[in-house]
Formats: structure tokens, sequence, C-alpha cells
């Protein structure tokens, strides 16, 4: 039993030890330690594509030195640099060894680029082709593009989680530097609208809250727009009854000043500051994420990230499934303290009547069984303590796999001993 024991640990270690170093993996960290990447790493954190890389899986990352990426930083904006960068990322896990295996020569792979649905036809994807002599070309896949770029080292890989190779000129897209229109000029109001947010749109235009949105678009903006669909659900309060001040708190609290796409949503982990935090009260929001989808918590409710309008930095748009209700504005009120019993004059005291045996407790009941709604779903009925309790169950994720595991082990190490 005990030789059992002992084997049966050995084996659980090791397979924890390749957890463990499969977990997760940081970009930013890993080029840290190559000053030759210090450029493309700088830009990855400024574009906020660090925290979409962490957020995956599975990943490969085309790296260029400082003199190879300084063709795409010179005289583009943040904006363009981002889509260049995004189309570097592979959704797929490449090593050397890899590269030199694909079937038939030549395959196309999925990059970020392609998952932000502004990479028309095909020009989110990336034409990897094994060319002769040993080595391998990177090239745009759309039709007509050459092979500009080819491999040209390892640098780093946790298989099969993160793959840095190093590529000797940056793959440009057909159209792909083409500078977009200004941040400044972008019609809030308009895009909100044709998402399907014309309740929202009027209300911004109408308080003259979409003034502050505008304001702070240089510095970065994130809006989180509820669809019309939403102001018709249950359970949202009349905005008729709110005072002018509450409903401009109320708009406020739907954008962040900075710029925050899904993959800065997916690594959160501290509250997020809301516009309507210069005010009363913290006006705070916190996320959950589940698998792809992002879950945004008030302390009364939560609301689900449904779709991405505008992603340019420094500006990001996104529609959400639920209003969100500030508990600044709409948490319970805390019960008033029970009123002092009145006082009577005084009067002979009548005779006691004998006291009346309480009715015995009733029988507890079993505890709830747990809610068939998938992790970082909206609450059917949104309260303060289930929305807390989610958010704590967020902040325990890291932890509670080596909670479990360090239980197990101490099981298995009492198996031992017996």
């Amino acid at each position: 039993m005990a030789s059992f024991g002992a084997s049966f640990l050995s084996l659980f270690l090791t397979t924890l030890t390749i957890a463990a170093v499969v977990s997760g993996h940081n970009i930013t960290d890993i080029l840290a330690g190559f000053p030759e990447y210090s450029q493309y790493n700088s830009f990855l954190s400024q574009t906020k594509l660090a925290d979409d890389i962490n957020s995956r899986q599975t990943i490969t990352v085309l790296v260029l030195n400082n003199g190879a990426f300084s063709s795409l930083t010179s005289g583009h904006p943040l904006s363009v640099v981002k889509k260049a960068l995004s189309l570097h990322v592979l959704l797929d896990y490449y090593d050397g060894q890899k590269l030199h295996k694909i079937s038939n020569g030549s395959t196309l792979t999925t990059t970020l680029y392609q998952t932000t649905g502004n990479a028309p036809g095909n020009l989110g994807f990336v034409n990897i082709t094994d060319l002769k002599g040993g080595k391998v070309g990177f090239g745009s896949a759309a039709p007509g593009s050459k092979l500009d770029s080819s491999y040209t080292k390892s640098v780093k890989q946790i298989p099969y989680n993160i793959s840095v190779l190093e590529i000797s000129a940056p793959i440009i897209a057909p159209g792909m530097l083409t500078a977009p229109a200004p941040s400044a000029d972008v019609n809030i109001t308009g895009l909100i609208e044709k998402a399907g947010g014309k309740t929202f749109a009027s209300l911004l235009v109408s308080s003259g809250v979409i003034k502050t949105y505008e304001s702070a678009v240089e510095n970065g903006l994130t809006i989180f727009a509820p669809s019309d669909e939403a102001f018709k659900a249950r359970g949202v309060p009349d905005l008729k009854k709110l005072t002018n001040a509450e409903v401009v708190s109320l708009l406020l609290y739907h954008a962040v000043s900075k710029y925050l796409p899904v993959g800065a949503l997916k690594t959160s982990k501290d509250p997020i500051s809301t516009l309507a935090t210069k005010g009363a009260g913290k006006y705070e929001l916190s996320t959950t994420t589940a698998g792809d989808a992002v879950t945004l918590h008030t302390g009364v409710g939560s609301s689900r990230v449904a779709s991405t309008v505008l992603d340019s930095t420094p500006v990001a748009i996104f529609t959400v499934d639920s209003v969100l209700l500030p508990t600044e504005l709409f948490g319970k009120s805390p019960s008033p303290a029970p009123a002092p019993a009145p006082v009577s004059s005084p009067t002979p005291a009548p005779a006691l009547a004998p006291k009346a045996k309480s009715p015995a407790p009733a029988a507890a009941s079993p505890p709830a069984p747990m809610a068939g709604t998938p992790a970082g779903s909206p609450a059917d009925t949104p309260s303060s303590a289930a929305d807390h309790g989610a958010q704590q169950k967020a902040a325990g994720a890291h932890v509670e796999a080596s909670a479990v595991l360090a239980v197990f082990l101490v099981a298995i190490s009492s198996i031992v001993v017996s």
C-alpha cells in the first residue's frame, strides 16, 4: 500500500509540475530579458495587445528587433501600429520544428488582427511557407502579396502555451498602414445608435454628458453602451424619477477614462474606476471572464459585454446587455434601527400572564443548489450579495486550483505514511 502511495504521489507531483509550467504566460516579462526587442515590448503595452496575448492559452508572437520595428513606428499613429502588431500574433503554436513540417509546405494561419472584425477578406491571416534551402517565409494572405519576411531564430517557447519567434521584417497587409480618421472626430453617438443604442445615445445628448465623453477621448476612453432592449428590461429603474445629477452620474458610470480593449478587460483584477468616480462614492466596476466572454459587475447586478462597436486606440466602445446600476445610486439601504418603545405614564403593574411557549424553530432548509447560469453570465435577479459573491469567486480563481492540489497532496501523503 505504501509503495503504491509513493508511486502515485510521484506521478502526481510530476503532473503538477507540468501543469504549473503551462498555466500561463506574460509576454512583457518574457521580452524584458531581451533588450533588442525593447521597442516592440513597449508598444505591446501601449496598445494593450500584451493583455490580449496573456489572456490566450495558445499563441505565437512574431517579434522584430528594434531596427526592423522602427519602420512600423516611424510616422504612424498608435492605432496603426496596433493593427500591424496584431498581424504578428498568431492564434496557434509554432516553433522551429513545426515551421519546417508544414503540410504541403504552406499554410494560412489566423492572427489577432482577424479577431478584431476590422480585417476585410483574409487580411487577418498570415501566409507561412517553407521555402527551399531551409528558409521559412512570412507574408500577408492577401492575393499577390510577397513573402517579404523570413524566420530568423527562436527566442522562447513554453510548449504548447506560447512561442516567441524572431522574423526579419514586418508583415504588412494591403492598406494596413493607412491612418484612420483622428479619434477626436469619432462620432460617438452615431456609432452607438447604429449598434442599437438609440436610447443611450439620446440620453448622452440631452444630459450634456456627451461633451464629457468627447473631452476624454484624447487621453483614452472606453464606453459600455446598453442596448435599447436593456432599458426595457425588468428591474431597470424609471429614469424620470431620478434627479438630473443622478442621471448624469448614471451615464458617467458607463464610461472609463482609459483605453480598455477586450484583452485588458479579461486580465483586469482590480476595480475599474469610471468617469463617475470623480463624484461622490466610488462608482467602480469589476470584471469576470468565462472563456472569451467578459461580464461587468456593479455591486447591484451584472452585464455581459455583448459586442465591440469600435476598437481604435485610444477609444473602445462596447454594447452591453444590461444597464449598469451603481450601488451608490441603487444599492440597498441599510435597515433602519428599531424604534424605541413608547414611554407611558406609570400605572399599577398588572398581574403577568403565564408565558406562552415559543413555537419550535422550523428546520433549516438545505442550501439551494447552484444556479445553472454559466460563470460570467448576467444574473436574472441582480442583488448586491450575489454580485459580491461573483467578485469574490473571480478573485479566488487564481488560488482555487492550488488550494485543491494542496489538500489532495496532504491526502496522498497520509496514504504513504499509512
